[in-house]
């Protein structure tokens, strides 16, 4: 089969598009094959060495295809299901061999394309509202990168929620996006701190934050007394060391870098989860924004795009 093999760290040059042997799946495994893969900031991670993988690898964190087989002991998924799943690497492939565990069947309404491009942001959207930090009527809630394919959806759940959504936007075309996800004020990321503080007098109740070293002092700046920072990503590098007893002063902050993978620690949690986010899909309470395909082979390109941040909403590649 074709995919994408990264054999050593760097710059998008190393995703090598090249033929392997096809998997075959094991005991408690599915082999499916690939409709769609998305496109996240951890494949960025994975490739340039930042969270360390075993190589030779296939990146690819989430995909949504049909099952082509099934290991012997796997009863509760056939062939033909439509399925997906989120954060078990190796989707930038035509195929792939995945954990029963971490498959999850589609419901109707939900096509491949739509379930690659949703399953692992909106997983991420659905713990850092409801469990992280859980979302209330009447929250004031700062999304950063509010046009991105994250924040576009985490501003979609947190207006679900109840919240008065402030988002930060570096062009005119991106604020457009995040308004009509539902954002209810937009700002340019420089003074955006002040921003906040003059629209809401005492801060928002939690930031969340996948911009990393860029806003990581703003975001702090922008919390009311007892508020929250979830630092969910690093898209800008990752925050220098940084001193807890600054908290303090600060207003007795909370700050937190959570992970999706210790919020489905179960089945029935990522079952739970992905119910909701399909269901809000479904319902059109959720939409998703698919701003480009790609060829397999063009994954060099989906990388360029958003790492350099030309890109709004999700990126799937196509094999």
């Amino acid at each position: 089969m074709r995919a994408i093999v990264v054999s050593t760290p760097g710059d998008s040059s190393v995703l090598e598009y090249t033929e392997i042997p096809d998997p075959v799946p094991g005991p408690g495994e599915v082999l499916i094959d690939i409709a769609a893969s998305g496109v996240n900031f951890i494949d960025i991670y994975h490739r340039i060495g930042r969270y360390e993988m075993p190589s030779p690898f296939v990146p690819g964190s989430e995909g949504a295809g049909t099952v082509a087989a099934v290991g012997s002991d796997v009863t509760d998924i056939a062939v033909g299901d439509k399925v997906a799943w989120a954060n078990i690497p190796g989707s930038y492939a035509e195929r792939a061999v995945i954990p029963a565990t971490h498959v999850i069947p589609l419901p109707d309404g939900v096509d491949p394309e739509t379930a690659a491009a949703l399953l692992l942001q909106g997983l991420t959207a659905h713990y850092l509202t409801h469990s992280t930090y859980h979302v209330q009527p009447g929250d004031d809630v700062l999304v950063h990168a509010a046009a991105g394919g994250m924040g576009l959806l985490l501003t979609q759940v947190a207006k679900l929620c109840g919240a008065r959504v402030i988002g930060t936007v570096s062009t005119a075309e991106k604020e457009k996006l995040a308004r009509e996800a539902g954002a209810d004020h937009v700002f340019r990321y420089e003074g955006f701190a002040d921003a906040v503080k003059d629209l809401t007098g005492s801060g928002v109740h939690v930031v969340y934050d996948g911009v990393g070293a860029a806003t990581f002092e703003g975001s702090l700046a922008s919390l009311r007394p007892r508020g929250m920072l979830a630092l969910y990503g690093a898209a800008s590098g990752p925050v220098p060391p940084f001193d807890p007893q600054r908290l303090n002063p600060l207003g007795s902050l909370f700050l937190t870098r959570p992970t999706l993978h210790h919020y489905v620690l179960t089945r029935d949690e990522l079952l739970a989860r992905a119910q909701d986010v399909f269901g809000w899909a479904t319902a059109g309470d959720l939409t998703v924004h698919i701003s480009r395909r790609y060829p397999l082979a063009d994954a060099r390109q989906a990388h360029d795009d958003l790492e350099s941040r030309r890109s709004t909403g999700k990126l799937l590649l196509i094999p």
